[in-house]
């Protein structure tokens, strides 16, 4: 991959370094030779990106080039807002109240060079504003109201704007981050596509577990994708990338719902996409669409304050009580007798204007259907914890929980029933990956839930298939990719 650095003028470019190429904005923009190479890779470094100036045209159309260029418009365009960078870096306080705890004034201007800042104690917070922001050359500007420093503004600076005594620096920070990246392109044996996963190390119920997760690498090198895993940090870097997976517990009002929005507004293939999250996470709208299409499951009351006394009625003792965007067992809660019903219904209620009651249908083991791409990946039962009513038991610490077993089937193994029933109700929600959960009593079959980002754990999920299912899911996103270059998917 070749290195275009574009300047407005190529004299605005004081630094010297081997294997770089200088060129203006105006040849960049007019000369039909820059068209043709999909190798560059452009740092836009013109003196201004304002709207229709050449810099926003250099950027604009090297995105067109396939070029992938520092910044990109999306990019040029956050920095223009207020309100936007604040945004992107509310999650920045603790580190921004740590590298200026030692500064005297009142006021601090950084100075940020392709992720670097020359006063080393400040490189962390500057690694964390490149990435976010994505600019080469940056300058965040800081005020320290009372004991509390905050961000005035951030703005992006010309090459010309580096002070001659800061000359080596700037070329040292350059040098390693275009080396750093040439590094990476040479291990990667020349990948067809990028997939970003997300995932939170510190999670202790993640999507997947460390070992799937490298299984899901594995099989994505094989198919000639490059996968990065990635982090809550790394919003900004999105647009680098050609799909996203996320492999993070997801929430609508949580940053994996912004990052799925951000991705697909980018034009990546995400999984899962945000309608998919939406939908699947608001236990009000699974009991609606399931009443309306027919779809068996348990007796089921939108419960408000002013239906409570219907609850009993409808659906009798025991109940189970959901918040609309529980998982993983957290926010169910089972009622027993009539006197801790309000209680418990008032507890969820002052965090939901409705709630979800369900009849409480006792089993073994709930079937656990995977499908993407509306078609049958695997099937598993997840057990019940011995001694209690769900699959997993949470004590009074987030590390504190106990999981009942898992037990991986073939899909020839799971009555046809079940798997027809799960197709049905996945179709309703989209083409995505969805988990969806089956209660059987008898002959009878019902719809507990439709997941989204479903658990795929090495050693559970994938007993059967091995590492077939991993190579299913990769597939999956090579394909869509491969579609959406050719603007065959949407």
């Amino acid at each position: 991959m070749s290195i275009l650095i574009v300047v407005n003028n190529p004299r605005d470019w004081p630094l010297a370094i081997p294997g770089v190429t200088v060129v203006s904005a105006r040849a960049y923009l007019t000369d039909p030779a820059f068209g043709g190479d999909h190798t560059v890779r452009v740092f836009n470094l013109c003196r201004s990106y304002r709207y229709q100036t050449l810099g926003y045209y250099v950027s604009l159309l090297a995105e067109a080039r396939g070029h992938k260029p520092l910044p990109r418009v999306n990019a040029i365009e956050d920095l223009q807002s207020r309100n936007m960078v604040r945004l992107l870096t509310e999650g920045l306080d603790d580190l921004i109240q740590k590298s200026l705890k030692t500064i005297k004034s009142d006021t601090f201007e950084l100075s940020i060079c392709f992720g670097r800042s020359e006063a080393s104690r400040h490189d962390t917070l500057s690694r964390q504003l490149f990435t976010l922001l994505q600019a080469p050359l940056l300058r965040a500007n800081f005020v320290r109201r009372g004991k509390h420093w905050h961000i005035r503004n951030v703005r992006t600076i010309a090459a010309s704007d580096i002070p001659p005594q800061h000359h080596e620096f700037a070329i040292q920070a350059a040098k390693e981050y275009f080396m750093g990246r040439r590094r990476r392109t040479r291990k990667l044996a020349a990948p067809r596509y990028n997939l970003a996963i997300l995932h939170d190390p510190g999670n202790p119920e993640p999507a997947s577990n460390a070992r799937a997760l490298q299984k899901f690498e594995k099989a994505a090198q094989s198919l000639g994708l490059h996968t990065e895993l990635i982090t809550r940090a790394d919003y900004g870097r999105l647009a680098g990338f050609d799909a996203l997976f996320i492999r993070d517990t997801t929430f609508v009002n949580h940053y994996t719902y912004r990052f799925s929005r951000r991705a697909a507004a980018e034009g990546l293939v995400v999984i899962d996409d945000p309608d998919s999250i939406l939908k699947c996470n608001n236990k009000v709208y699974l009991a609606e669409i399931l009443a309306r299409h027919r779809i068996p499951a348990p007796r089921t009351l939108l419960v408000h304050r002013d239906n409570v006394n219907q609850i009993i009625p409808a659906l009798g003792l025991p109940c189970v009580l959901k918040q609309p965007d529980s998982s993983f067992s957290l926010g169910v809660v089972k009622v027993e007798t009539a006197e801790e019903l309000p209680a418990k219904v008032n507890g969820l209620l002052d965090k939901s204007e409705l709630i979800v009651a369900q009849e409480f249908l006792p089993t073994e083991f709930d079937w656990r259907v995977g499908i993407l791409d509306r078609r049958l990946l695997f099937v598993a039962k997840y057990y019940m914890v011995p001694g209690h009513w769900q699959i997993i038991r949470h004590g009074d610490d987030k590390h504190d929980f106990v999981e009942g077993k898992t037990e991986a089937l073939s899909v020839g193994e799971a009555p046809d029933r079940v798997l027809k029933m799960a197709l049905r109700a996945a179709r309703l929600i989209g083409d995505g990956f969805y988990g969806v959960d089956i209660k059987q009593i008898g002959k009878r079959l019902y719809v507990i839930e439709i997941n989204d980002n479903p658990n795929v754990d090495a050693g559970n999920e994938d007993s059967v298939l091995k590492d077939a299912l991993y190579r299913e899911v990769m597939g999956v996103f090579l394909k869509r990719i491969e579609a959406r270059k050719r603007g065959a998917y949407r």
